[in-house]
């Protein structure tokens, strides 16, 4: 959008130009910046499954105005879940990863295992934890 220091008239308008050219920054400022939020849910098990879920909730946080970071969606495919010391790897470097977001959102009422040390560390670093159901309907009571 370009704002005109004049008005329709063709005279010199600072008051308008000025609230306008701020309106335009705080725009731009509100589509620069999202949050980012880390996503937890099951990856083990139904795999496929389970990593479409993973895509949907990120779509979902995109859709809601944050940036998802979903570890189990990324790792897999370069590390194997199969073995033991890349799976270690791999929650190593979510756990890194998680340092960097503003929120844990945790999906599903299934608690995998690597879901659980998840949210044993966001709790020990007292990250904000949100809970969701597989629907993406947050989750106020969860105990």
């Amino acid at each position: 959008m370009s704002i005109n220091k004049f008005n329709s008239e063709g005279y010199y308008d600072p008051t308008t130009y000025e609230a306008l050219t701020n309106i335009e920054k705080e725009e731009r400022a509100l589509r620069a910046f999202r949050p980012i939020v880390y996503i937890c849910s099951p990856y083990a098990g139904d795999v496929n499954a389970n990593v479409e879920n993973a895509r949907r909730y990120s779509r979902f946080a995109v859709d809601a105005g944050y940036i998802p970071i979903a570890p189990h969606l990324l790792f897999p495919q370069f590390l194997s879940d199969d073995n033991p010391k890349e799976r270690q790897l791999g929650l190593f470097f979510g756990n890194a990863l998680m340092s960097k977001c503003s929120e844990v959102w945790v999906f599903g009422e299934y608690i995998s295992s690597g879901m659980e040390a998840e949210i044993r560390r966001a709790k020990w670093k007292n990250y904000r934890l949100r809970y969701f159901t597989t629907t993406c309907e947050e989750v106020t009571d969860y105990a």
